[in-house]
């Protein structure tokens, strides 16, 4: 077995999941390996020659494609991986589906969906299994994400939900759209809300059925909030700037945890933003941002 580090980066042809490859490349190993995934072959390709160019790469930079949508994509990939190399060390769950303000959002639910969600339960699927020992699995989300940002009536979804149970309530909240009920179930019209709540209870619910044993490992499941980042994603969203971190500001928080010499088990299975966990109960329903969505 190659006990070299392997490690994958979601959405990661820019932003911060170009940044997250760049910081991994530099803070690993010369004979470790680092996978810069995402749709497009030209840009996947693109971005893994640039990458492995700059001065401070250190590590071997690859580029894979990978369509998240695809679960069998994923499975295979984690099979693969774990037959060549004995598993994984590292796996970042970054891809996004871009939207914009002015763009209805029921119309783009079943895509923003599969990005966000589906594929988030296929990645922890497939690959908390072949999780190295000492590894990270993190689902990069928001602190939107929490319980609290969601109509009490939704609550009980997702508080204490198995992995199975998350992903029932992401279907249901799905039909719900499509059958025009959404809003008289509670669910609100911006898609982000659901969808990061929806990440982290997946989280928290694989974590749940781990724990005991991935901490006795030093091996940390966890969502992560890397705060206000200037991307082409969240640019429209936001009229003020002033306080947005670049890409590789926002990536160092995140690559803080990757490289913990030993996991807290205070942040476990958490939502984390700049090295605390959130309350995973707090968060206030967000009326005003749907107030300015096209309906």
């Amino acid at each position: 077995m190659n006990t070299s580090r392997i490690a994958l980066v979601t959405g990661a042809n820019q932003g911060l999941g170009r940044a997250l490859v760049e910081g991994l490349a530099a803070r690993m190993a010369a004979n470790d390996l680092v996978l810069l995934t995402g749709r497009s072959d030209r840009r996947v390709t693109a971005a893994a020659h640039e990458v492995a160019q700059l001065p401070g790469t250190r590590a071997q930079v690859r580029g894979r494609v990978l369509d998240v949508t695809d679960t069998q994509a994923i499975a295979r990939l984690a099979d693969e991986l774990a037959a060549r190399h004995g598993g994984v060390d590292v796996v970042i769950s970054n891809a996004v589906a871009r939207l914009l303000p002015q763009e209805s959002q029921a119309e783009r639910a079943d895509e923003f969906i599969d990005v966000s969600n589906t594929a988030t339960h296929a990645l922890m699927r497939s690959f908390g299994p072949v999780l190295r020992p000492g590894g990270r699995l993190l689902v990069v989300a928001s602190s939107l994400g929490t319980l609290g940002h969601l109509d009490p009536g939704l609550h009980h979804l997702f508080d204490g939900a198995s992995l199975d149970q998350v992903e029932y309530a992401v279907e249901s909240w799905r039909t719900a759209i499509h059958h025009n009920t959404a809003a008289e179930a509670g669910w609100p019209r911006w898609l982000n809300v659901p969808s990061k709540v929806a990440q982290v209870a997946a989280v928290r619910a694989v974590a749940a059925t781990r724990r005991e044993h991935d901490l006795a490992a030093d091996t940390l499941i966890a969502a992560v909030c890397p705060g206000m980042v200037d991307t082409a994603t969240s640019r429209p969203w936001f009229s003020d700037y002033s306080q947005a971190q670049s890409p590789g500001d926002a990536a160092r928080a995140v690559l803080d945890l990757v490289f913990a010499e030993h996991v807290d088990p205070a942040l476990y299975g958490e939502l984390i933003r700049f090295g605390k966990a959130l309350d995973w109960h707090g968060g206030t329903p967000p009326v005003e941002q749907d107030r300015m969505l096209k309906p």
